[in-house]
């Protein structure tokens, strides 16, 4: 005898897949900033990131690359994007000093890397 969870349906693939259900779609994280200092912008009239800057998701107490925001008094900035304050794309990057390597290895750069991705060209058979 086959035992059916309830609310299945007696499908055994719970709804999802090629028949009618929809796929569960994959959860894009959005990044935003902590940084060591900050600085008052008077003409946005806003506070933004300063010094040295790690990637942050909003409900973690550490940054993407694992430190402690409060042991490494580090400010948390959930208005800025990680997008923001990469110095190549010019938005709130007019203070950074840093960007933390490994949060930048983590998040990405968002298709302003310099560097193309690695491919091969000449496989060998």
């Amino acid at each position: 005898m086959r035992t059916v969870r309830r609310g299945t349906r007696g499908r055994p693939d719970h709804g999802r897949g090629e028949k009618g259900g929809a796929e569960p779609m994959a959860r894009t994280r959005r990044y935003d900033v902590a940084a060591s200092g900050g600085w008052w912008d008077e003409e946005d009239n806003r506070r933004l990131p300063a010094g040295e800057v790690h990637a942050w998701e909003q409900g973690t107490n550490q940054t993407v690359c694992g430190l402690s925001l409060h042991r490494s008094r580090l400010t948390r900035f959930p208005g800025v994007t990680w997008a923001d304050v990469l110095p190549e794309s010019g938005g709130a990057a007019d203070a950074v000093r840093r960007v933390c390597p490994r949060c930048a290895a983590a998040a990405g750069r968002r298709g302003t890397d310099a560097r193309p991705a690695w491919r091969r060209t000449n496989p060998r058979p």
